[in-house]
């Protein structure tokens, strides 16, 4: 039976938990003769906070329909739990925007899950849209119509969307894309209280680290069919980027923040708390 996102209690059996939430061993993907990784060996732990990096191309969104279901791996096994939550990459919505308001947007969450006709189940519909916006401080513009919010505000009701189904495993692709530093760093806290109140693992597919830089437990950075896995301490380094590119890029940090440079003689700074990754 499915816990009931409402029961305060929830929670905190999640937090107790100690069995990982997914686990890929020896896993593997490839398209042909094109090969994302090969032997990757990656535990997620409950309520760990893991950031998916690496340049366009590279597998990121691919690992994280690997951990949906919709692929299948070419090698290796995928063990992950049935209970996810997905906040997609931001695309204009099919339906009229300022036909459909902030709660419709979040109850499609809901749609499809049998909780049957009727008064009973319109209310119970309408606990677990409430309960969700309550979560990300979204109820004050739960009826207005999408169209007339802002980026931030529309990002908050994905956000809201992907915790109707009290989920164990939180998916985000690329959710800070398209928002101002104020508005990524809202929706990171957002997340990350969702993992501390609940027990929630976080993968989170994104750019830009430096926004989850202070909340991130582990790094899985692709690049070119390698990969590296470890804290971001370990990971964010001058040794192993320049070994994942193949080339010399150089991390600097400066003010608790990461700058990568490097590819071509090319700089790429850090601008609103956003780090550029280089491709050589």
């Amino acid at each position: 039976m499915p816990a009931d996102p409402t029961d305060p209690g929830t929670g905190a059996d999640k937090a107790t938990s100690s069995a990982p939430v997914a686990v890929f061993d020896h896993a593997r993907l490839a398209f042909g003769g094109r090969v994302l990784w090969d032997e990757l060996d990656l535990s997620i732990g409950r309520g760990e906070f893991v950031a998916v990096l690496g340049p366009n191309g590279s597998g990121k969104t691919s690992f994280l329909r690997c951990l949906l279901g919709q692929y299948a791996l070419t090698g290796g096994t995928l063990q992950v739990t049935d209970a996810i939550g997905y906040i997609p990459q931001q695309h204009a919505d099919d339906a009229d925007p300022m036909a459909v308001r902030g709660r419709d947007l979040v109850g499609f969450g809901v749609d499809g899950r049998r909780w049957g006709l009727g008064i009973r189940g319109r209310r119970r519909r309408r606990e677990l849209v409430d309960h969700a916006l309550a979560q990300v401080d979204a109820t004050a513009f739960a009826d207005a119509p999408v169209g007339v919010l802002s980026g931030g505000e529309q990002q908050r009701l994905r956000v809201a969307q992907a915790l109707t189904g009290d989920p164990e495993l939180l998916l985000c692709d690329e959710p800070l894309a398209s928002l101002d530093p104020t508005n990524q760093r809202r929706v990171v806290d957002l997340i990350d209280a969702r993992r501390r109140s609940a027990g929630t693992s976080i993968v989170f597919v994104t750019h830009e680290i430096n926004p989850v830089l202070p909340v991130v437990d582990k790094v899985l950075y692709l690049v070119g069919g390698r990969f590296r896995i470890g804290t971001p301490d370990e990971v964010m380094t001058t040794a192993t980027l320049s070994e994942l590119y193949g080339s010399d890029v150089e991390v600097i940090r400066v003010n608790d923040r990461l700058v990568v440079i490097g590819g071509e003689d090319a700089v790429h700074h850090c601008v609103d708390a956003t780090v550029e990754e280089i491709a050589p």
